[in-house]
């Protein structure tokens, strides 16, 4: 597939993520929060088990492999599902879709501190800049400066659970197709959030069959578009195009939660969230270090092409 194209793929994912904070924002007011998100996890990991079978990727895996689905599993599914789903209980779909944006500069922190990468004037600031955003944004109330959401708070623990498990993630990519691993996690990560469903949620069952039709199709789009299909389609675009290219399109999923939340759901935007978005789109540009190593890139492509020319 040309470049192009898979651009056009990431733009996809973006718009579906960021899309996927309006449907969560529908369906927490609908079902109780970790019974549903239990079972919308089951459904992606099913999901993406029939993508993979069909395209040959299924196979067992060792204890080793499987020490690091366990662990990123913890994380990326449980962890970060569990905040996520109590967060969107108390908090707009605006606010935790720019929230979400910071993941890229999270990402980023927990590379530097975990896999020893390099810290540049560039990530520094792109840090205290996205971070400044997030405060902005955690800090609003209809504008005016009245103390932190604990919603937004939850949606930040979200996010960071997250760019944890990226790590964990990433050692294990050696041996792990990141597709087939995607599917592993969020099938064991579904289980443990039923358990622990049970345990909070006495009668989140019984929430689960008294929605509307219009809201278990929001239902299967948030599990098998948002989840499945959007996770396997961006490790694709990451093989194909690199992570430094495909982080930067991540900007555009704060975007779409915002137009979707005001479209959609009715809700006004305020400046503090307008002021936060901004900082927090330039924070992850710098801070992620996808711009540097994009602007690296160029001017590599540029060398060769001038080269080529010289010998040519």
């Amino acid at each position: 597939m040309k470049k192009w194209g898979i651009y056009g793929l990431l733009i996809f994912v973006m718009l579906a993520w960021g899309l996927n904070t309006i449907m969560m924002k529908v369906l927490v007011a609908n079902f109780m929060p970790l019974t549903m998100t239990a079972f919308r996890i089951l459904l992606a990991a099913v999901t993406v088990f029939i993508i993979l079978f069909a395209l040959g990727k299924v196979r067992r895996l060792t204890k080793k492999e499987w020490k690091y689905v366990a662990a990123a599993s913890m994380f990326n599914v449980v962890g970060h599902h569990y905040f996520l789903s109590l967060g969107f209980t108390g908090t707009s779909a605006s606010s935790a879709g720019l929230v979400l944006g910071t993941g890229p500069l999270l990402t980023a922190i927990m590379a530097m501190v975990f896999l020893g990468a390099r810290a540049t004037w560039f990530k520094t600031i792109g840090i205290i800049l996205g971070f400044t955003g997030v405060t902005f944004i955690m800090l609003k109330s209809s504008g005016d400066v009245s103390g932190f959401s604990l919603g937004d708070v939850q949606v930040f623990l979200a996010i960071v659970a997250q760019a944890f498990s990226y790590i964990l993630i990433k050692k294990a990519a050696d041996t792990l197709d990141p597709r087939l691993m995607t599917g592993y996690m969020l099938l064991l990560g579904s289980a443990v959030l039923f358990v622990i469903s049970l345990i909070a949620e006495p009668n989140g069952l019984s929430s689960m069959t008294g929605a509307t039709a219009d809201v278990w199709v929001v239902f299967v789009l948030s599990a098998t578009v948002s989840t499945a299909i959007g996770h396997l389609i961006y490790n694709y675009a990451v093989g194909k195009v690199g992570a430094a290219e495909s982080a930067i399109f991540m900007n555009f999923t704060p975007f779409f939660a915002l137009v979707g939340s005001v479209l959609l759901l009715g809700e006004t935007i305020t400046l503090a969230q307008i002021g936060g978005f901004l900082l927090i789109i330039m924070g992850v540009l710098l801070g992620s270090g996808g711009l540097e190593d994009w602007l690296r890139q160029r001017r590599q492509q540029q060398i060769e092409v001038q080269i080529a020319k010289r010998s040519g």
